[in-house]
């Protein structure tokens, strides 16, 4: 005769898991405020904001701002496909409206590349993290 399944184990009472995680919908309210300040930002006529001496740096920054706003919003809601999405085409739209209406910037399709090379980083973590069961 075979077992029964085991039930689950609760959490202990007041256990509210790591301490990061009560912090987590600050922590995807603030990566989303800083995704859209930093896209829609006016830029600089000079051009001082770019690092002659780092070539490739802002498409660190593009990937980076794309990943951890994807990854917390992933994380929080558990709607990943939906998460990365929008991201998805809010890559295309702020390329758009940044070479259309925004002052001193340019859209570039390199960049809504590296935008969505951070929403694929961002959706391979939070498909590892979901497989380890947490």
């Amino acid at each position: 005769m075979a077992e029964p399944p085991t039930p689950p184990v609760e959490p202990p009472a007041g256990h509210r898991g790591p301490r990061w995680v009560r912090w987590l919908p600050w922590l995807a309210g603030l990566a989303v405020a800083v995704h859209l300040v930093a896209l829609y930002l006016p830029g600089d006529p000079q051009g001082t904001l770019e690092l002659p001496w780092l070539p490739g740096a802002d498409k660190v920054v593009h990937v980076l701002l794309f990943a951890v706003p994807v990854y917390l919003l992933g994380r929080l809601t558990r709607r990943v496909g939906l998460v990365a999405g929008v991201f998805a085409v809010h890559a295309v739209v702020s390329e758009l409206v940044q070479w259309r209406f925004v002052p001193y910037r340019d859209g570039d399709a390199f960049d809504a590349l590296a935008d969505l090379a951070g929403i694929g980083l961002a959706v391979l973590l939070l498909l590892r993290w979901r497989r380890s069961g947490r």
